[in-house]
């Protein structure tokens, strides 16, 4: 079992530990945040350790490191994080779920976190520090480039180019062929039929209210 660290320690952190834990090569010895976060010493019985003297206590070389920060800034805390640890010279360490379809070859780069029921269709690559959530679709030919959050039950078509650090959120369509820019927000339900600009917010249309309530309906 190889040594891990895991950087965060809220609800990111609490999945990536059982994840890596139950279904992975990897055991986990530490968690680690920058010290002003330290708020107790120990999480799931394991020391909670400064980041700013992580390499004093589990040294390069003998440990890897996870960033398990989610979609904060528009990605740009967990970007922050993995440069910073890829500075000290860390390697980052994937989850790729054993319940996920992988036909890319392995095409995913590090600090990625793919969760079950994803399917990624052949001739697909993966950037660094991707999170890819249960249950998405990711189309053959297509390129998602580093530090993106894909939520979950999205489909993304074939032959999709997504730029770095955008968010896609739950049952998103991508049609296939289109370019996504750089630090986009596709919203929950969009469906998005052509190119999207960067650092563009697309949002799909909520269901409204019925005017009828439920105590008016019959066949119910």
């Amino acid at each position: 079992m190889k040594p891990l660290v895991i950087f965060g320690t809220g609800e990111a952190a609490h999945l990536a530990y059982y994840y890596f834990s139950s279904d992975s090569d990897y055991q986990v010895v530490a968690f680690t945040v920058d010290s002003a976060y330290v708020k107790a010493d120990e999480l799931f019985g394991l020391p909670v350790v400064p980041f700013e003297g992580i390499a004093n206590q589990y040294p390069v070389g003998g440990n890897d490191l996870f960033i398990a920060i989610g979609y904060a800034k528009l990605n740009e805390l967990r970007k922050t994080k993995y440069l910073a640890a890829r500075a000290l010279g860390y390697r980052l360490a994937s989850y790729v779920s054993s319940h996920a379809t992988i036909l890319n070859q392995g095409m995913i780069g590090d600090n990625c976190f793919v969760l079950e029921d994803n399917t990624i269709q052949p001739f697909t690559v993966i950037g660094n520090n991707v999170t890819l959530w249960s249950g998405n679709h990711i189309g053959h030919h297509s390129i998602i480039h580093d530090h993106c959050f894909i939520t979950s039950h999205v489909v993304i078509s074939g032959g999709v180019e997504i730029g770095e650090a955008c968010f896609i959120g739950v049952n998103a369509t991508l049609r296939d062929h289109i370019r996504v820019g750089e630090r986009c927000v596709i919203g929950a339900g969009t469906l998005l039929l052509s190119d999207a600009e960067a650092q563009g917010v697309y949002i799909g249309q909520a269901t409204e209210r019925s005017r009828a309530p439920s105590n008016r309906l019959k066949k119910i």
